[in-house]
């Protein structure tokens, strides 16, 4: 009976090593290999292609941008980021797995693979979604303990013609929401990055003349930009192209993955910055103080789920439940100032809200029927109790310094 195997395959260095070891120490007679699109370039599917040919593997390609940008828009109502940056990689993960277990079932596989290592996120995530099958899971990177020297020289004897990222210098990971950059001296904190590591977003000091972009939302939903209609992934695609010419969307940061380790991460994400960015400022004006408080906790439940890729978790569900409630209101347009790396909101409308202009003014009196005379027994009552709570403290403490002679004379 044969047995086969269904990989994850980029056409990386990881995922074209795992091919051979599969056969050669897992005994597989036949390697499935998946390529799922979610916004790489062309030429990553080029390469794949050209590693597979050599390898004698055919590779499914599945197109699943639709479905992982939309999940992106869901990202962007939960204003969802991860230590500071826009979740990328670990929103794709998911859109992948659940990819790669339909070809591994429709193919009749006895397992389904990876090829991450045991030190990253992405083995939780691929396997958080495969063990709701009865495939079995192998992970022969982590399985064998390889190292990517080894890898390297693993693929050199076999000439196989593949690369890890930028010459074999750094791991770099695309899609349509994020571009992360890792590995090589970017391991060192101190290392300042060379400019060349950056393809979406040009130097920041370079950038052109500033620009007002104009966000348009539906339900928190962004839907156009500068008046133009766009679905989810052109309008992504869109706003990388123009935000990245301002260098708009670089991070650079020390990132503590889920098993503990503290690791040097650069990514970039021009439409996503654009995107959280305008959100955030239209929830502003249209969310009353409660609501945007207890949605930063909602928020970050999210984002933490999202993070590990658990987003099918049954939290993440109720979750959206609330935010769904909250995004209703979220409809209208921010316009954004693009320059020098930086995104800002400098304008915002919307028919829901709560913003008076004529309440807030210095040049008006009233608030409706309140006076501003009415402020003042609020006034008095304000910090009142900790006020009081100090004056009971000193008072408490004083016959204390008396006993120890530090206050009062016996004279």
């Amino acid at each position: 009976m044969t047995k086969r195997v269904a990989l994850a395959f980029s056409g990386g260095l990881d995922t074209t090593v795992c091919v051979s070891l599969l056969k050669e120490e897992y005994g597989y007679d036949e390697v499935v290999g998946v390529t799922v699109d979610v916004g790489q370039p062309e030429s990553e599917f080029e390469e794949a292609k050209e590693t597979a040919d050599a390898h004698g593997l055919d590779i499914h390609v599945v197109d699943a941008k639709d479905e992982f940008a939309e999940l992106c828009f869901d990202s962007v109502r939960a204003n969802a980021t991860y230590q500071g940056y826009p979740l990328g990689t670990a929103l794709a993960r998911p859109i992948i797995a659940n990819a790669i277990l339909d070809v591994a079932e429709e193919e009749n596989c006895d397992a389904i693979a990876h090829g991450c290592t045991g030190k990253g996120n992405d083995q939780l995530r691929f396997e958080a979604v495969w063990r709701t099958s009865d495939l079995t899971v192998i992970a022969p990177v982590r399985e064998m303990g390889l190292t990517r020297e080894w890898e390297k020289q693993y693929a050199d004897e076999k000439n196989l013609p593949v690369q890890a990222g930028n010459d074999g210098i750094w791991s770099i990971d695309t899609n349509l929401w994020s571009r992360s950059i890792e590995g090589g001296q970017l391991e060192d904190p101190s290392y300042i990055p060379p400019e060349d590591i950056y393809e979406w977003t040009d130097d920041p000091a370079n950038a052109s003349e500033p620009a007002l972009v104009e966000i348009e939302f539906d339900d928190g939903y962004p839907v156009a930009v500068d008046g133009e209609e766009m679905d989810p992934t052109d309008l992504i695609e869109h706003l990388n192209d123009l935000a990245g010419t301002f260098g708009v969307g670089r991070t650079d940061m020390m990132e503590d993955r889920m098993l503990g380790l503290k690791v040097r991460e650069n990514y970039e994400h021009p439409a996503a910055t654009v995107l959280l960015t305008a959100h955030e400022g239209l929830e502003q004006l249209v969310l009353t103080k409660e609501e945007r408080d207890f949605k930063t906790q909602v928020d970050n439940q999210w984002a933490e789920k999202g993070y590990q890729g658990l987003v099918d978790a049954p939290l993440v569900k109720s979750l959206e439940g609330f935010i769904g409630e909250t995004q209703k209101k979220v409809t209208g347009s921010v316009t954004v100032k693009l320059q020098g790396g930086q995104c800002r909101p400098v304008a915002r409308e919307s028919e829901y809200s709560v913003y008076s202009e004529e309440v807030a003014s210095f040049n008006t009196k009233t608030v409706g029927d309140i006076t501003q005379e009415d402020a003042t027994g609020v006034a008095k009552y304000h910090g009142f109790q900790g006020r009081l709570a100090n004056d009971v403290a000193e008072a408490v403490e004083k016959p204390e310094l008396a006993a120890d002679g530090g206050e009062e004379s016996e004279e």
